[in-house]
């Protein structure tokens, strides 16, 4: 039995369904061919075809089973049951932009930054 092939790719976030971990927008490097990591998150097709980012919660024989973190929006297991394996596209491995500096820091440089010259 061959194993997937395991290539990195880029995945952009779409809709509010996993506020508040992402946003639209948010660029992410994700594991073609990786399984998901029970609590962590999948780019996965559902059965409309929508790819989305869900967080896989149990593995269970049919599939995973994948949650929106934002339960008032979008379309996740509770919906349209298990993920079959071969509808789990890749893993999410990391966030890559835009970056989650606290904004009240870089605010207090400008503002420290304005008092120096004036």
């Amino acid at each position: 039995m061959n194993k997937p092939v395991r290539r990195l790719g880029r995945a952009v976030v779409r809709g509010r369904s996993m506020q508040p971990t992402l946003y639209a927008g948010d660029r992410l490097i994700v594991l073609h061919g990786a399984s998901p990591r029970r609590g962590g998150l999948a780019v996965v097709r559902l059965p409309d075809g929508t790819v989305a980012v869900k967080r896989a919660t149990v593995r269970e024989p049919r599939g995973w089973w994948v949650e929106s973190d934002n339960q008032r929006e979008g379309v996740d297991s509770w919906r349209v049951g298990a993920i079959p394996d071969a509808d789990v596209v890749a893993r999410v491995m990391v966030r890559v932009w835009p970056p989650r500096w606290p904004r009240r820091r870089s605010g207090r440089r400008l503002r420290s930054r304005q008092r120096r010259a004036g």
